[in-house]
């Protein structure tokens, strides 16, 4: 790259930052990538992680030593977080969402890329600590989200599927029983998808009983991984037994009147989980 005036280092550099969150950035790779002392690169990034952090978009870790380096953590301060869920609320309100059966019309939401990412941005900020390393999702709705959340992590996305596929090769089965309608269903994951031991946050955009993230969860004991983490775009709340109790979820939905053809939808319990975080 040619040599660059200051202020086009400034916006390279932090296109680069956002480019690459949790990733472990040397000064050295700055100093030659911009042709640039140490020095210039230093207050170059006191200046950006002013702007991130006043802009609540996120936390520029800087690590001493001769391995350390700049570190861009993703984040969402709590007044952003609430717009995003008051807005999906009000989204997922609509009567028009109603489909036979009292399932809701999701497809136009998963399907939008800004919306997604940012979706993935306030799961990544909840996350940032918990030295995840994995993402897991279970085809299909649930992979847009997922991709979401493992950009922002920096960290691969696993699929779990309803049916063998050869080009996957290897695989590991089980059955599992569905919460909400009670049938015993099966999913797989191919072997190589997952590393051993993986740290792993599992995502899915709707939750009714939990039997699916349940499965899920049974699933990722054959590869002796560690689910740190859940999370959902909605929940139902319903009179089924909870099959998963530790989660974090963006909405609830407490109740689908079809003959009324009105959705309750309110906050879930992800802003709490947020709160958290700064206490």
């Amino acid at each position: 790259m040619k040599k660059l005036k200051r202020s086009g280092r400034l916006v390279d550099m932090t296109y680069f930052l956002l480019q690459h969150p949790h990733e472990l950035i040397s000064l050295t790779h700055f100093s030659e990538r911009y042709q640039s002392a140490k020095s210039s690169i230093s207050e170059d990034l006191a200046i950006i992680k002013e702007i991130f952090e006043s802009e609540g978009m996120g936390a520029l870790l800087t690590i001493p030593g001769a391995s350390g380096g700049v570190k861009f953590i993703p984040t969402m301060d709590e007044e952003e977080a609430k717009r995003l869920i008051a807005n999906l609320c009000e989204k997922l309100a609509v009567p028009e969402r109603i489909l036979p059966g009292g399932y809701l019309y999701m497809m136009d939401l998963l399907g939008n890329p800004r919306f997604i990412q940012e979706v993935g941005r306030l799961f990544a900020a909840v996350l940032a600590g918990k030295g995840i390393n994995a993402v897991v999702t279970v085809a299909t709705k649930g992979i847009p989200l997922a991709y979401a959340v493992g950009q922002y992590l920096d960290v691969p996305v696993s699929i779990v599927r309803r049916d063998l596929r050869v080009t996957e090769g290897s695989t590991v089965s089980i059955n599992y029983v569905s919460g909400s309608s009670k049938r015993i269903q099966t999913m797989t994951l191919a072997r190589r998808s997952l590393e051993i031991g993986s740290r792993v946050f599992i995502v899915d955009d709707f939750m009714k009983a939990g039997g699916t993230i349940r499965g899920m969860m049974d699933l990722l004991e054959e590869f002796q991984a560690d689910v740190a983490g859940i999370g959902v775009l909605v929940e139902s709340r319903g009179s089924e037994e909870r099959l998963v109790e530790d989660y974090l979820s963006l909405t609830r939905i407490s109740e689908v009147n079809v003959k009324e053809k009105s959705i309750h939808v309110e906050p879930g319990n992800v802003l709490e989980k947020l709160r958290s975080l700064k206490r």
